[in-house]
């Protein structure tokens, strides 16, 4: 008898998302794929959110609306939820790339620990752009890799849900690359698909937000790395950020 496919959770968590939710929800309900379990994690938004949800609720598997502590609490929260083999996080205003790529990626994929792929940026006026860092090779991948940064985008990773840690919500900004670290520290093997996983919503920060970040991942990288590693990373980030005009 032939196994079942694996599952994938796909989470999106959302708070006020009226102009960008329902393309997202779109994007997961529409995937060829057939075992996929999608969670909406809402933090108790006051706009439409809630009412365009609920159109599609016949083909999410959990939904709450509830207040959060932010974006990683309502993150963990989705983490817990989900039954799944994989976790892929596709959040409001984010797309899975087509209808097919889910289907595409779990064909290629060979139960691997932790895959991932490119993605597309997108503005509010949809602008596209690729992905501003240089992706490794699963070969070359470890997490080392992000002391330059976050090398892959989070909604192009999909990551077993038992080496998935909670997100530290400690952190203000700089959870992602915390996140990655510390499933690439989990990681036994990984698998990277050159295609477009998702279309990831852009939407630009503020300058203070940029530094803020950096003070973040400047003491996250020398938590794990240690300070020299660090300093030298560091000053290649902010040398490409001004050449760019922003740090991520």
């Amino acid at each position: 008898m032939q196994s079942a496919p694996p599952k994938v959770s796909i989470i999106t968590v959302c708070y006020n998302a009226e102009r960008f939710i329902e393309r997202t929800v779109l994007s997961v309900i529409n995937q060829t794929y057939s075992n996929v379990e999608y969670i909406i994690i809402d933090g108790n938004s006051k706009d439409k959110t809630v009412e365009l949800i609920k159109k599609y609720q016949s083909k999410v598997s959990r939904f709450t609306s509830e207040p959060d502590q932010g974006i990683y609490d309502a993150m963990n929260k989705g983490l817990r939820a989900a039954t799944g083999d994989y976790v892929w996080f596709i959040n409001a205003g984010d797309c899975i790339y087509n209808e097919r790529t889910l289907e595409n990626i779990m064909k290629q994929a060979n139960n691997e620990d932790f895959i991932y792929g490119q993605a597309e940026r997108v503005d509010e006026n949809g602008n596209t752009r690729g992905w501003h860092k240089k992706t490794p090779s699963a070969e070359e991948l470890s997490a080392k890799s992000f002391l330059n940064g976050m090398v892959i985008c989070h909604q192009s990773m999909l990551v077993k849900r038992v080496i998935a840690p909670e997100f530290n919500t400690s952190w203000m900004i700089a959870n992602d690359i915390d996140w990655a670290i510390r499933i690439m520290m989990r990681t036994k093997s990984r698998k990277y698909l050159d295609f477009f996983f998702c279309r990831f919503l852009d939407g630009g920060a503020s300058a203070d937000k940029r530094m803020k970040a950096l003070k973040e991942r400047f003491i996250i990288s020398k938590k794990y790395f240690g300070l020299l590693p660090t300093l030298l990373a560091h000053v290649k980030i902010g040398v490409q950020a001004l050449r760019r005009g922003s740090i991520s």
